[in-house]
């Protein structure tokens, strides 16, 4: 699905046309203020629940080395302004984007960032390796996927981690079917061509499968935003068994979802379908391809993968399987308790902001709701389950804890810090 090499003039190669296309049509949109993005991360535990989703079994540190490959406009700016203690490095084929990206680090003073304009592929001539790997929205416009996430692979410490995004296929259906709707009538990334098509999709039936992506993306109908999603030179979409393919190949091995409950059979719709035991019978990979297709609008998968002798990666397995009593585990960032109204016997429901299928809610009772307020993100399992017991005639269960907690992982409701014991401390 989507444009191709062989859409392209025999005069130019895949990678020109990518570059001249972010060039003249920079997406994201170019943006001058991060005040509001810094102050949101400015909270520790905010960080720290963020380094735990790639590191459960590390200690927390905040000096990491960070590329971000593929940068546009203000992605490496936004890691160097939410990792002021880290050391950033941005990389872009695009001129505009690059320049882009400098100017922020001009007015924010960001010295922890360094750019550079330079193709993924090229990556090796930086001569160094880093801790982790950022590269969203850009190995699905590479001409070669393969060789892109290989060369990634090569400058990844042993012990770092990778998360990468690239689109899916069946939530962008209305999407690709628009993409050949511009190539039968030869619209082209031009100016009046794109505000043409802005006043087109207006006239689009209701049922359109395009609809639905355009009640929910706001800049769908600027002129960036359209001409990324329906005039690329170069795009293409992976369902989950394709994207695992793509990972093997570049030698990394999956770790896990950024976010998980989508894709999860004990999350959500999934948990109360007839199928639900066959589904769970299935071997994770499988799982997932089956939940893609009967969730059917996925528009992107956001993966964290690891070299094969990471440890983390065994943490995560594990993690997979069920948590322990001396896991910590900490909040993330997007979660939320609603506590009005409540459905019948409920203390609360869980809603993580981020997820965008409104299946995946949780409703949690008084003993949980007691397990969930004594989080601190410092407590182990055992500790929180302890704290609480006095609350009540009865012993705590042990094991109940461990299994409330364990569903909050699956809800990207908490993240686990599995690091040897001490106790973690704010940053100063």
């Amino acid at each position: 699905m989507g444009q191709t090499a062989e859409h392209l003039s025999p005069s130019m190669d895949v990678a020109t046309a990518v570059r001249q296309f972010y060039d003249r049509f920079p997406y994201p949109p170019p943006v001058h203020d991060l005040e509001k993005y810094r102050l949101r991360w400015q909270d520790p535990q905010k960080r720290r629940a963020e380094f735990h989703l790639f590191w459960p079994g590390r200690a927390y540190r905040e000096d990491q080395s960070i590329l971000v490959a593929g940068c546009g406009t203000s992605q490496a700016a936004k890691q160097a302004v939410r990792w002021p203690h880290a050391r950033v490095t941005g990389i872009d084929v695009s001129t505009t984007s690059v320049q882009c990206t400098r100017e922020l680090k001009q007015k924010y003073n960001l010295q922890n960032l360094e750019v550079h304009e330079l193709a993924l592929e090229k990556v090796g001539d930086l001569g160094r390796k880093f801790d982790q790997i950022i590269c969203t929205g850009v190995v699905h416009h590479l001409a070669d996927p393969d060789t892109g996430l290989r060369a990634l692979h090569s400058v990844l410490n042993p012990e770092g981690a990778i998360e990468f995004m690239v689109y899916a296929p069946y939530g962008r259906t209305g999407i690709y079917m628009l993409q050949e709707f511009c190539r039968r009538i030869g619209i082209h990334a031009a100016d009046g061509e794109i505000r043409d098509l802005i006043c087109a999709l207006g006239a689009l039936p209701p049922r359109h499968p395009l609809q639905t992506l355009l009640s929910q993306a706001a800049d769908f109908r600027t002129e960036g935003a359209l001409a990324d999603a329906l005039l690329h030179p170069n795009d293409r979409a992976y369902s989950v068994p394709q994207l695992f393919a793509l990972i093997d190949k570049a030698g990394l091995v999956f770790g896990r979802w950024v976010r998980q409950a989508p894709y999860c059979v004990h999350c959500g719709a999934l948990l109360r379908i007839p199928q639900a035991k066959s589904i769970e019978r299935l071997s994770p990979e499988d799982q997932y391809a089956a939940i893609e297709l009967f969730r059917g609008t996925m528009i992107r998968h956001s993966v964290i993968v690891y070299d094969p002798k990471s440890a983390n990666l065994k943490e995560q397995i594990r993690l997979r399987a069920g948590a322990s009593p001396s896991d910590i585990p900490v909040r993330t960032a997007d979660t939320i308790c609603v506590q009005d109204p409540l459905p019948p016997g409920a203390a609360g429901v869980l809603i993580n902001r981020s997820h965008t299928y409104t299946d995946l809610i949780l409703p949690i009772g008084r003993m949980e709701k007691m397990w969930l307020d004594a989080m601190d993100g410092i407590r182990s399992i055992a500790e929180i389950a302890k704290a609480c017991t006095s609350h009540f005639s009865q012993k705590t269960d042990l094991d109940s804890a461990c299994s409330f907690f364990d569903r909050l992982w699956h809800y990207d409701q908490v993240v686990f810090d599995t690091s040897s014991p001490g106790r973690w401390n704010a940053p100063r």
